[in-house]
């Protein structure tokens, strides 16, 4: 069984939402790469679609666009993601996950590609408690 937890963002508002995803949620994203859009009723969100930015590993070694495999790599980089420079020029050997998503994976970043009906906020309004019946 796979479980992921897909970080939201809302272009539109700015805000990002937690969601745990498993089951066939989880399984949408199976096989998908960075960049990839897919239908946001896997998650439960009618009409809309879901662009994948970003992902990270159980270790927190994150997924670089542009490694085209499904493991991990030590790469010698100049900069971007999973690596930050602190010298003009500076290079390093550092390890990365490659774009493809597998059951290897904690964390799926993910952005609002296109709006559905409904917006976020009404898929995560907190339930309202019944009133009392009035005798």
């Amino acid at each position: 069984m796979v479980d992921f937890k897909v970080v939201l963002s809302d272009p539109a508002t700015g805000k990002a939402y937690n969601i745990d995803a498993s089951g066939a949620g989880a399984g949408s994203f199976i096989g998908k790469r960075i960049g990839d859009e897919i239908d946001g009723a896997a998650l439960g969100f009618d009409g809309y679609k879901i662009r994948i930015t970003g992902a990270s590993d159980r270790n927190g070694t994150p997924a670089r666009k542009t490694l085209q495999i499904a493991g991990r790599r030590k790469v010698l980089m100049a900069g971007g993601v999973g690596f930050h420079p602190r010298v003009d020029g500076e290079r390093r050997r550092k390890m990365v996950r490659g774009a493809e998503i597998t059951q290897d994976f904690v964390q799926i970043n993910a952005i609002v590609a296109t709006q559905g009906s409904k917006t976020l906020a009404e898929y995560f309004a907190p339930a309202e408690p019944e009133a009392p019946a009035a005798e």
